[in-house]
């Protein structure tokens, strides 16, 4: 080869080095990146999955696949996650439900999530509130409480499933407030606001996003928020602890894990695209369309949350007596 055109070349290489970073620093990813999300197609997670996905694509130059693998209360994608070699290839979408309340119910996945995962970043809150079907006639938490104390047969509640965030809402709220209240377990939000409004329930704890489009066509009555402050998508909805009931907050939040032992490099540059992308006035205005809040932690806080999660709500499952059916 001629000496001048393999001068020409060696020149030219550090130039399409620096127009392809990863392929410079020889760094992460490399490969296509697979995100497991633990639930079914059209959930929260997969919603935000897939709002997300195309962002960190154009940041890495990689296909970024979103994978759902449902089942076990979330345990099934969790533990493949789990399970994967730590090369940043394979990442969880994971929630509170499936992170943080099914292993405390199930105690035997066959390994601790907090030892298996390490926080990448906490991405979304999505929040649960609790609403009454219209037949009730009441407007206010404190009115739901004076009904259901009157009533010597008690009140049931429904929720999207045992173990799920909305679950523990309900049963959080049993447990401060002390009504005699009855778990009723659906499969999935849908059916259990469709019998909301059917009043064949009187009273649901859901996500904001499944019961919001009911409650503005009037069909159903949202009492208040789970959160310990008013979400910015609907302002006008209080908050549980403005309704009289102490020490009360719940967070369905939404947040991406890695396999432990997952390269730092990789994790930190996923955390910082990520605190990029939720801060674009399109995703945030998306969100909250969705009814849904940005809520972006990095690594270290993600994890440090996590932890404080599982101390809170350990002893309201014992207390409660929460098992799977």
């Amino acid at each position: 080869m001629p000496q001048a055109l393999t001068r020409r070349r060696t020149l030219a290489a550090p130039a399409l080095l620096l127009a392809h970073p990863a392929a410079a620093q020889g760094a992460w990813p490399g490969k296509p990146v697979t995100l497991i999300v633990p639930w079914a197609p059209g959930g929260s997670n997969d919603v935000v999955a897939r709002l997300l996905a195309p962002h960190l694509e154009a940041r890495f130059g990689q296909p970024f696949i979103i994978e759902n693998r449902p089942g076990g209360g979330g345990s099934i994608g969790m533990g493949l996650v789990a399970r994967a070699r730590p090369d940043g290839l394979t990442l969880l979408v994971s929630s509170a439900s499936n992170h943080v309340f099914h292993p405390l119910i199930a105690q035997d996945l066959g390994y601790d999530v907090r030892e298996a995962l390490e926080g990448i970043a906490m991405l979304v809150d999505v929040p649960n509130v609790l609403a009454a079907t219209k037949a009730l006639g009441i407007r206010t938490v404190p009115d739901l409480i004076a009904k259901a104390k009157a009533d010597p047969r008690g009140m049931s509640f429904g929720s999207s499933g045992v173990g799920s965030s909305n679950h523990l809402a309900g049963e959080l709220f049993r447990l401060r407030t002390g009504l005699d209240l009855t778990h009723v377990p659906y499969r999935g939000g849908g059916q259990a606001i469709t019998d909301l409004v059917a009043g064949t329930v009187p009273i649901v704890f859901l996500n904001l996003p499944t019961v919001v489009g009911p409650a503005d066509a009037g069909r159903v009555t949202l009492l208040a928020v789970c959160t310990d402050r008013r979400v910015a998508s609907r302002p006008d909805i209080p908050t549980m602890q403005e309704g009289g009931v102490p020490d009360y907050a719940v967070r369905s939040w939404t947040g991406l894990f890695a396999p432990r032992g997952t390269a730092r490099s990789a994790i930190e540059a996923l955390a910082s695209a990520l605190q990029e992308t939720l801060a674009m006035p399109a995703i945030r205005a998306r969100l909250t369309e969705m009814a849904s809040e940005p809520i972006w932690m990095d690594p270290a806080e993600t994890d440090r949350f996590v932890a404080a999660e599982y101390e809170r709500w350990a002893p309201v499952i014992r207390r409660a007596n929460v098992r799977l059916e």
